[in-house]
């Protein structure tokens, strides 16, 4: 039996159909989002998203099986564990005594069903894989991040608060509206009403009313202040960002192709310890030959160059 589960869970077609279960899940997941016609076949899918369950229950039973006396192997890999805790909730959905108010929260499981995609799809993996090893260095993007912000925004409020007080009144609007202009989203109109004074540009007489601005003008130096947030912050930062990411990228694929190395070896081989340690054997004794080679040729270009006349 146990044999039987793994040579099965380590088929092409096991895999890809349960890519397409989950294909189809997450379109189930998108037709219950439209009210009339999920109230008008409710039945029908009800019925299909048990049939989709049941299929999820049956893989992962057969990985489990596939463990043979040592289940808890399934456990072991981080992704098994996700499919099992989504499954877990849809399983548990109809048995909890919870009211209408927290049924759709539990209910937000059957549309978690449509992450497994990257649980069974190896590139998906390496990229989630990529984004959480380089966690611990975004962390100290995202404190240069915010010193930038602050740093900008107590200036924005002192330069601009009266001029622009819809943008930088005080220092959590002035932060969100430098959040605004590093993603680019009109961050000009921003720095025109600061160029040219929110009398003349950006204001309506609603807003000149409502907000009661002092305006005033700096063409230069409003310029030269938001140019100079947008090279900082959307050029240099944000591609730093992108080097963090690109950095734990080529970590994640040098992890990968080592596991897949050591399933590889596994798979093919009785004793995979022992014939890499032969294999290293065999590796040492050609790099020693080598070696060997290199130093008799290089005691004969010593000798050549001894005997050559002056």
């Amino acid at each position: 039996m146990t044999k039987l589960c793994a040579r099965v869970s380590n088929t092409a077609f096991f895999q890809r159909f349960i890519i397409a279960v989950i294909l189809f899940a997450s379109v189930l997941v998108g037709m219950q989002t439209y009210k009339g016609f999920a109230t008008r076949n409710a039945a029908i899918l009800e019925f299909l998203d048990a049939i989709v369950l049941g299929i999820f229950t049956i893989e992962i039973l057969i990985k489990i099986l596939a463990e043979g006396s040592r289940p808890m192997n399934y456990f072991r890999n981080p992704w098994n564990v996700f499919d099992f805790l989504i499954v877990a909730a849809c399983l548990l959905e109809p048995l909890l005594p919870i009211n209408g108010a927290f049924l759709p929260v539990i209910r937000l499981a059957r549309i978690l069903r449509v992450l497994r995609l990257v649980s069974v799809i190896p590139k998906l993996q390496i990229l989630v894989g990529c984004l959480l090893k380089s966690l611990p260095s975004m962390f100290y993007v995202t404190i240069l991040l915010f010193l930038l912000f602050y740093a900008y925004g107590a200036m924005a409020v002192f330069l601009y608060g009266e001029n622009d007080p819809i943008h930088f009144g005080n220092l959590q609007t002035a932060i969100l509206s430098l959040f605004r202009v590093v993603t680019l989203e009109d961050w000009t109109d921003i720095m025109y009403i600061n160029m040219y004074g929110s009398d003349a540009y950006g204001y309506s007489p609603g807003d000149m009313e409502k907000w009661q601005p002092s305006p005033s003008s700096s063409p230069v130096g409003a310029a030269l202040f938001f140019v100079s947030f947008v090279l900082i912050g959307t050029m240099v930062v944000l591609n730093l960002v992108i080097g963090v990411i690109m950095s734990s990228m080529d970590d994640m694929k040098a992890e990968v192709s080592l596991q897949e190395e050591m399933k590889r070896r596994q798979q093919e081989s009785p004793d995979p310890v022992r014939e890499g340690i032969v294999d290293l054997h065999v590796r040492m004794e050609e790099l020693a030959r080598e070696m060997q080679v290199i130093k008799e040729l290089l005691k004969g270009k010593s000798k050549s160059e001894q005997n050559r006349p002056q």
